[in-house]
């Protein structure tokens, strides 16, 4: 009896045991599960793995190497997002992103300057309130967004800046605002149907006279004094084509062709040689009875890098506007020399009736004529000077321009240092061109 109580007494005592034991590791459990969770709210589950054993320090390790990962590609998007937005704030176009409600939550700098924008102060703003122009009001609010609309710039901007805005959709009712300067391309654009109107004109008028001669001499008996005064003027209409048309190869070639080389060296007493060969004839064709008083300085030696026949062509154009500009019995002096920094100068000036300073800056314009009736006269084109901008561009040189009415004008071409060496004095040589027509307009 007392055996079997002792047996019962003690499987009591163990049973009370084992229930200490798990209610001591429920209690350990959850004091873990509670520094667990304390190091989840608090973010330092790392600093708690490096202190944990067992099971759970194992689910603590995972757990930290879980979020180890989870940070790594939140800082990997993180810096995505961040060179994404570096690209766009650097995108010569102009973005803007709005929201459902066509209010800004982004742009780069470049749509603040389209739209006098400030990122800071009008987030969150309506873009209607701030781009007021009726054709953008008009595009946003259609949804039609196939094509792009064309607005003038901020005010705080260029004023002649154009912009072309187009929108796209995406995420629903969210939109991007995108920008682009199309002012050159407009530019370009009207450049260009200058440009055609003046051939078309400059062309239409020598074949309107053509064509008027050509039905004078079929329908009409001339005798031979007529008919040789009428195919002259035919000559000389046929003439002004053709140096219109010589003229418009030339820009063509100067456009489409590589910049000249430096290695070819041509001795300048040479173009200038050609020049005062060419003025000279010019000279005596339009002032026959009074000629011209023409002087030429081709000191000191020296010689020019680049393309002969464009630089010829350049010496050629300027020489012979002063001729045709400047009335009969005028002077011009066409010399060169060499600067102190080691610059080329090559000028041409005359005592002709000057130049206006509004007209300076549009010279080299294609067809830009100060005084068209006087040109048409003399037989020029009016794509002189622009074929003289261009061989200088070509050859990094520079044109200049000074001029006072009633007084004169100075035109000079200033090379750089690179495309001029000084030379010892030597008789004159060949002109070293394959092509030695020259267009002069």
């Amino acid at each position: 009896m007392a055996t079997g109580a002792w047996q019962l007494f003690g499987l009591e005592y163990a049973a009370l045991g084992a229930l200490a034991v798990v209610l001591v590791r429920l209690a350990l459990d959850y004091w873990r599960a509670s520094r667990l969770m304390a190091a989840l709210r608090a973010d330092a589950v790392p600093a708690l793995a490096s202190s944990s054993g067992g099971l759970w320090g194992e689910l603590v390790q995972r757990i930290a190497r879980l979020l180890r990962e989870r940070e790594g590609r939140a800082r990997l998007s993180e810096a995505r997002l961040q060179e994404f937005l570096v690209a766009l704030e650097n995108s010569p176009n102009g973005v803007v992103l709005l929201d459902e409600k066509a209010r800004i939550e982004w742009c780069n700098q470049t749509a603040a300057t389209h739209f006098g924008i400030d990122a800071e102060r009008d987030h969150l703003q309506y873009i209607g309130n701030l781009v007021r122009e009726p054709a953008f009001a008009a595009y946003l609010a259609s949804w039609n967004y196939s094509r792009d609309v064309v607005l003038s710039g901020a005010a705080s901007a260029s004023s002649a800046l154009r912009l072309s805005v187009q929108v796209h959709p995406y995420e629903g009712n969210r939109r991007l605002l995108l920008s682009r300067d199309v002012t050159a391309v407009e530019q370009a654009e009207a450049m260009r149907r200058d440009f055609v109107a003046n051939v078309s004109h400059e062309i239409r008028t020598p074949l309107t006279v053509l064509a008027g001669f050509v039905e004078t001499l079929q329908n009409l008996p001339l005798d031979e004094d007529d008919r040789r005064r009428y195919l002259g003027l035919m000559a000389q209409q046929a003439h002004r084509m053709q140096t219109l048309v010589n003229d418009l190869l030339t820009l063509s070639r100067l456009e489409g062709s590589p910049p000249p080389g430096s290695a070819e060296w041509t001795p300048l007493a040479v173009l200038l040689s050609q020049c005062e060969q060419e003025g000279r004839s010019l000279s005596a064709l339009l002032a026959s009875t009074r000629p011209h008083e023409m002087l030429f300085n081709a000191s000191p030696a020296a010689e020019l890098a680049g393309s002969p026949s464009e630089l010829l062509s350049a010496m050629s154009n300027l020489l012979s506007n002063a001729i045709r500009y400047t009335p009969a019995g005028g002077r011009i002096e066409a010399g060169w020399r060499i600067l102190p920094d080691g610059r080329g100068e090559f000028t041409v000036r005359d005592t002709g009736p000057g130049i206006a300073a509004e007209h300076l800056s549009r010279l080299t314009e294609r067809f830009y004529r100060v005084d068209r009736s006087r040109s048409r006269e003399t037989g020029g084109t009016g794509l002189g000077l622009a074929i003289v901008k261009h061989v200088m561009q070509r050859h990094g040189a520079e044109l200049k321009v000074s001029s006072t009415p009633g007084a004169g004008s100075t035109f000079s071409l200033l090379f750089p240092a690179s495309r001029v060496r000084q030379v010892a004095v030597s008789a004159p040589a060949a002109v070293p061109m394959a092509d030695k027509r020259v267009s002069v307009s």
